[in-house]
């Protein structure tokens, strides 16, 4: 039965079609050593990250096998895929969580860990829908003890983030906005001048330039951009060297500082240049790198995954001046955005990148009737003040 075309189905009725036929494909996979080398699983993973309707680095098999194998263990983590006659169209993972903010309450989320900053599920263009009307379905069959469905840092204004909109409404389920954030952004169809004139005034260019001539009279001073697998291993030794020396490091948040983390970066970087999506930029003074950026390349878009730089150099702005050499993205091929994964309000890459990109946490009723009810209590306490979403 064609049922996007029959006319005897209302739309709410080919939707609820639609979504009983993708729910009947989901399927619940535990990532593990056994998956991790699991060829064919492989190829369809990278295949649905390269047709996704929205990119998202960090749910890439090159990324989420390191996080789940060094950062995951005692997470409960699943990962939740949604297959349609065999095809792998679908792919989030969700944990188990049994505290929310301080209080015991039990419900399920996508994992995100403090490395990751992306929440938007990799899903085929075009079964945005289907994906989440499956995902729904299912746990309100599975819900066990979780009151609801957590999903943090979604694009507010992408195809993904709108498809749930839909589906919510054409349903009628309770969800609410818990939290909204703003992050730099870099998106301009111009050149790396242009958009640098109209971020900073005359003066502070004028600065910056005598500041890198400052650093060029201290030794002899190169950028490098590497893509591949060659010099990694280095790279990745300066940088976790450089980010412990300093604030980070005496702070016990470098990557260094626990076995886990620095573990997890390695894999991670040396994946993703085997997979042909990391970036590696360094300002090198004498040879020796003073600022370093590792950017993830994930068509249309770019994630700058992790910077640092040389604090016995904070004078000279290495950080700033590797930035300006990064506004390179504005004319990259393929390359229609980047996201600074910052903090919001980051007082030194707010000053170069104008955009900002809008991500939104939400919170999704599951179950039954009581479950629900006693959600939408709960939620309206939370949400007091705030506009349903």
């Amino acid at each position: 039965m064609d049922m996007a075309s029959s006319p005897d189905l209302t739309i709410m009725q080919r939707d609820a079609a639609f979504r009983a036929v993708a729910a009947a494909g989901v399927e619940v996979r535990l990532v593990s050593g056994v998956d991790a080398a699991d060829a064919q699983f492989a190829r369809e993973w990278d295949a649905l990250a390269a047709r996704a309707s929205e990119p998202n680095p960090f749910f890439e098999r090159w990324f989420l096998l390191p996080s789940l194998k060094h950062l995951g263990p005692g997470s409960q983590v699943n990962v939740k895929t949604l297959r349609i006659d065999g095809e792998l169209l679908g792919l989030l993972p969700v944990s188990r969580v049994w505290n929310y903010y301080g209080y015991p309450l039990p419900h399920a989320s996508v994992w995100l860990h403090a490395n990751a900053f992306c929440g938007v599920p990799l899903v085929a263009r075009g079964f945005e829908q289907a994906f989440w009307g499956a995902l729904l379905d299912h746990f309100d069959r599975h819900s066990r003890k979780a009151a609801f469905l957590h999903l943090p840092h979604l694009p507010a204004e992408g195809p993904v983030h709108a498809a749930l909109d839909h589906v919510l409404r054409e349903t009628r389920r309770p969800a609410f906005r818990v939290d909204t954030l703003e992050r730099a952004m870099l998106a301009c169809d111009c050149d790396a001048e242009t958009y640098l004139s109209a971020s900073m005034s005359a003066k502070k260019r004028k600065e910056l330039r005598r500041q890198r001539k400052r650093l060029e009279d201290e030794g002899s001073l190169a950028f490098e951009r590497e893509s591949g697998l060659e010099g990694i291993d280095q790279w990745i030794a300066d940088f976790l060297r450089i980010e412990a020396s300093g604030w980070k490091g005496e702070a016990g948040s470098a990557l260094a500082n626990a076995p886990a983390t620095q573990r997890f970066f390695t894999e991670t970087l040396v994946e993703a240049a085997r997979a042909g999506r990391l970036e590696r930029l360094a300002l090198m003074l004498d040879g020796k790198a003073i600022a370093m950026l590792a950017t993830f390349l994930a068509p249309p878009g770019a994630y700058s995954f992790k910077t640092t730089f040389d604090e016995a150099y904070a004078r000279f702005s290495p950080g700033l001046l590797l930035q300006l050499e990064n506004l390179d993205l504005l004319t990259r091929p393929g390359i229609e955005w980047a996201d600074s994964c910052a903090v919001e309000g980051h007082s030194m890459i707010e000053r170069i990148w104008r955009e900002k990109r809008r991500l939104v946490s939400r919170n999704i009723a599951i179950g039954g009737p009581l479950r629900r009810a006693a959600f939408r209590t709960l939620m309206a306490y939370e949400t007091r003040g705030r506009t349903q979403a």
